[in-house]
């Protein structure tokens, strides 16, 4: 358990590093991404856990990142500026 814990927090930082050095005009400030991607991590490393039981460190670590990286996406802004179209054209 402290070892799925360990690579849940390991893989979910490693994550939020990625996302954070890759779209850094997307995301807000590393101080909200690295803490979300980690503890994204270590939930899903938990729901996944209790759904499956004991014995599937790769299956637990694949949940983690999954949730990892949906915690993640939250925080993304959108790429360009939104046009806004009046009501009459």
């Amino acid at each position: 358990m402290l070892l799925e814990a360990l690579s849940a927090a390991i893989l979910g930082l490693a994550l939020a590093w990625a996302a954070a050095h890759r779209l850094p005009h997307r995301l807000p400030a590393r101080v909200l991404v690295l803490p979300t991607g980690i503890a994204g991590a270590l939930f899903g490393a938990f729901v996944t856990h209790t759904a499956l039981g004991a014995g599937g460190l790769l299956l637990v670590l694949l949940g983690s990142a999954a949730l990892s990286a949906a915690s993640l996406s939250l925080l993304l802004r959108p790429a360009g500026r939104l046009r806004r179209r009046s009501a009459t054209a």
